[in-house]
């Protein structure tokens, strides 16, 4: 199985705020969740992969080459649209189907219909959710090998979401495509990331499957005095109110093996996200 995305060392520098270093891999046929809070630095590792945004130090390959070479294969959905608003839905057809060699008209009226959107709409009337679907369908439609995506599913209801996570899934069906999507709706994530990326302030705290994040780590509510009985090598970080004290377990398996009258709940992305960033560190 051959990477599909190769970041080392990347970094980018502003005056008051630094992303990375970051260092991250994914490999073809799978999906890669990248979460953080506002300002973690999503949007600007994606820029960076891009080149949209100039990396101060650090190497990126995209499908075994630089981005640049690699544009052609490469679908990119941005946390708002890119188009002229003054365009109409089937003018971005006229302008891409220009722009890349591989750009299938079927294809792309396909998802417009799937999507609810009329091509001789103005995109200045579309509401936000209608913007992602209208990028969404452009990015798909030139038959890409790899989607670089940032709140691609934001703005979109349920079904529609449903929808466009099925057809994630079935884009890398095979080991050729992969996908790389930053969201904030993190029970998407759970649904169909392979592996997750966690950003806190610039920095690279978690990154690994998603399966073993979630296996591994659990949710301890216990009083004060059993939490002091258990060895501090399982304990990430703790939450305090009058009454109990939350913990995130690590080794969630081993940790229940020895202490068996203690119960520890299973932890969603949302709560592991706050538990490191919120919780008082053991």
């Amino acid at each position: 199985m051959t990477n599909c995305i190769e970041i080392k060392g990347l970094v980018k520098e502003y005056k008051t705020f630094t992303l990375g270093p970051v260092d991250l891999q994914v490999p073809g046929g799978t999906i890669l969740g990248l979460i953080g809070e506002n300002g973690a630095g999503k949007t600007t590792l994606i820029k960076s992969m891009l080149g949209i945004t100039r990396p101060t130090a650090g190497a990126v390959t995209l499908l075994g080459t630089d981005p640049d070479h690699a544009k052609e294969d490469i679908g990119i959905v941005l946390d708002d649209c890119f188009f002229s608003e003054y365009l109409r839905i089937k003018d971005v057809e006229t302008v891409l189907c220009r722009v890349f060699k591989t750009w299938d008209k079927g294809l792309y009226r396909d998802y417009l219909d799937k999507f609810g959107l009329s091509g001789t709409k103005n995109i200045k009337e579309l509401s936000r959710g209608m913007r992602m679907k209208l990028s969404l369908a452009a990015a798909l439609a030139h038959r890409p090998r790899l989607l670089l995506l940032d709140e691609a599913t934001a703005g979109l209801d349920p079904v529609v979401r449903e929808e466009i996570l099925d057809e994630f899934l079935a884009f890398v069906s095979d080991e050729e495509h992969a996908i790389l999507i930053s969201s904030h709706i993190t029970s998407d994530l759970e649904k169909v990331a392979d592996y997750i990326a966690y950003l806190h302030q610039g920095k690279l705290l978690l990154c690994d499957e998603k399966d073993r994040l979630l296996e591994s780590y659990g949710r301890l509510v216990c009083a004060r005095a059993e939490l002091e009985q258990v060895d501090r090598g399982y304990i990430v970080s703790t939450r305090k109110s009058q009454f109990s004290t939350e913990a995130l377990i690590r080794h969630r398996g081993d940790f229940q093996r020895l202490y068996p009258r203690l119960t520890v709940e299973p932890v969603t992305l949302d709560e592991l996200m706050v538990f490191i960033v919120k919780g008082e560190q053991a």
